[in-house]
């Protein structure tokens, strides 16, 4: 898939720090480290998409996840940032979609991972899965425009 595709309905990006402790002997950023990039960019895109958001009441656990690594990603890599957006919502649940890049030599985005993760919201207090709350849909519908109902 060519980079432009994999970019398409992403509207939101973080810069990453890429840490010297996130290499591996090959020089390049070791696979589990991309599980917390893609934690890292959803704490920021889950308080841009709902800034009132009351975390102590209700919550998000993750049910799945998922990495594709397409290209290494070193220690200098130019502008490496993080792509997440909203790629289907359910009744309980909505997946996030991720993408990791950076800028290559010649300006265009380089792709170094992509993936997926399906998180279901769930009452603080008691620990169940609820209904997608309608102020948090309003907000996903705020933030994903392209986002089908």
């Amino acid at each position: 898939m060519n980079t432009e595709n994999q970019l398409v309905n992403f509207n939101f990006f973080q810069p990453l720090e890429i840490r010297w402790n996130d290499m591996d002997a090959l020089g390049h950023v070791n696979n589990v480290y991309y599980i917390e990039y893609f934690q890292i960019g959803r704490g920021y895109y889950m308080n841009a998409m709902s800034p009132s958001w009351n975390w102590m009441k209700n919550m998000f656990v993750i049910a799945h996840i998922e990495c594709d690594f397409q290209k290494e990603l070193r220690l200098d890599a130019k502008n490496p940032q993080i792509g997440l957006r909203i790629s289907r919502l359910g009744n309980k649940s909505f997946d996030i979609a991720y993408v990791v890049i950076s800028e290559g030599p010649d300006g265009h985005p380089v792709v170094h991972a992509t993936g997926s993760s399906t998180q279901v919201i769930i009452d603080i207090e008691s620990h169940q899965s609820i209904a997608i709350p309608a102020w948090l849909r309003e907000d996903i519908f705020r933030l994903e425009t392209g986002l089908e109902s």
